[in-house]
C-alpha cells in the first residue's frame, strides 16, 4: 500500500503542468490559483470530516497567514509562468525550494550547512541554469525569454515559506488540519483580485478544463496525505528517488499531451538537479559510525 501511495502522490504532481495548461485554455491564472485551493479544502473538510468526524480550523496564528501567503504565492507565479511557458516548466520548482530551504536552515535556524549540502545545492542551481537557458542566444534570454524562469524561481521561494511554515506549525497543529486553515486563508488572498479581472473566462467551457481544474484541488488536497503515508512505509531511499522522479514524469506528460519540445538541455539539466535534491534527502552516515561499522566488520 505504501508504494502505491508513493507512486499516486509522485504522479497527481507530475500532472500539476499539463492540467493547468489545460485549464488556462478556458479561464486565467487567477481562476485556476483560487481553484486549486477551493476544491482543495473542500476535499479536505470531507476527507477531515470522515476520519475525524470535526474540523479543527485556527486562523489566528502568525504562520497560518505566513504559509498561506507564501503558498499563494507559490501558485499565482507558477500558474502564470505554466500558461505563457510550457507545461513541464514547474519541474524548476523544486529545485528552488531545496536551495531555500538550505539557506533558510542555515540562517534562520543556525544550522550548519554541511559539505554535502552546498554541493547538493550547486547542483540544484547549476541544472536550474541549463534549464532556464536552454539554449536561447543570449540577447534573446536578455530581452524577455528568462521570464518564465524568473516566474517559476519566485515560485519556489513561495514553496519553501510555505513548507518553512508548516515546519513550525507542526509543533502544535496535526498536518490535516493545518492545512486546511492553511488553504482557507490562501482561497481568501487568491480571492481579492478576482473581481478587478476583467477576462476571467477567456476560451470556451470544456468538461476537460472544468475536470483540470477540479483534479488539481484533489492534489492539492489530498496528495500531501498520500505522501505522508507512503514515507511511513516506504524505505527512505524509495521515497527520495520515486519522490523526485516527478520531474521527469512532467516532462514525459508535456510532450505526449502537448507536444512541447523535449530539447538536450531541458534533460541535462533536469538530472543535474535531479542529483542535486537526491543527494540532499540521502543521510549519510557520520564519521563516527562509519568507523565502528568498520570496528564491527573487523
Amino acid at each position: 500500500m505504501g508504494y502505491f501511495l508513493l507512486l499516486l502522490a509522485t504522479l497527481a504532481w507530475s500532472f500539476v503542468g499539463v492540467l493547468v495548461k489545460t485549464a488556462s485554455t478556458m479561464v486565467d491564472s487567477s481562476i485556476i490559483s483560487f481553484a486549486r485551493f477551493f476544491f482543495g479544502v473542500i476535499c479536505l473538510i470531507i476527507f477531515l470530516y470522515v476520519r475525524d468526524g470535526k474540523l479543527q480550523i485556527r486562523l489566528g496564528m502568525k504562520w497560518i497567514w505566513i504559509g498561506a501567503l507564501a503558498k499563494a504565492v507559490n501558485y499565482i507565479f507558477e500558474n502564470i509562468a505554466l500558461k505563457i511557458g510550457y507545461s513541464y516548466g514547474n519541474i524548476l520548482v523544486q529545485p528552488v525550494q531545496t536551495v531555500v530551504l538550505l539557506f533558510a536552515a542555515g540562517l534562520l535556524f543556525k544550522e550548519k550547512i554541511s559539505v554535502k549540502g552546498w554541493i547538493s545545492a550547486v547542483f540544484c542551481v547549476v541544472g536550474v541554469i541549463v534549464v532556464g537557458w536552454n539554449g536561447t542566444p543570449l540577447d534573446e534570454l536578455i530581452s524577455g525569454g528568462g521570464l518564465t524562469t524568473l516566474l517559476f524561481a519566485l515560485a519556489g521561494i513561495g514553496a519553501a515559506v510555505h513548507v518553512l511554515s508548516q515546519r513550525m506549525l507542526l509543533k502544535t497543529m496535526d498536518n490535516g488540519n493545518m492545512n486546511l486553515s492553511v488553504f482557507m486563508v490562501s482561497t481568501l488572498i487568491v480571492a481579492v483580485p478576482m473581481p478587478m479581472q476583467s477576462h476571467s473566462v477567456i476560451g470556451p467551457i470544456t468538461v476537460w478544463a472544468c475536470g483540470a481544474l477540479v483534479l488539481l484541488g484533489v492534489i492539492t488536497g489530498l496528495s500531501f496525505f498520500w505522501f505522508a503515508e507512503a514515507i511511513k512505509r516506504v524505505p527512505f531511499t524509495v521515497v527520495a528517488v520515486v519522490g523526485n522522479s516527478t520531474v521527469l514524469f512532467a516532462i514525459l506528460w508535456s510532450y505526449l499531451f502537448f507536444n512541447d519540445p523535449i530539447t538536450i538541455y531541458i534533460i541535462v539539466g533536469t538530472l543535474i538537479f535531479v542529483a542535486g535534491i537526491i543527494l540532499m534527502n540521502f543521510k549519510m552516515p557520520n564519521r563516527s559510525a562509519r568507523k565502528t561499522s568498520s570496528l564491527e566488520q573487523s
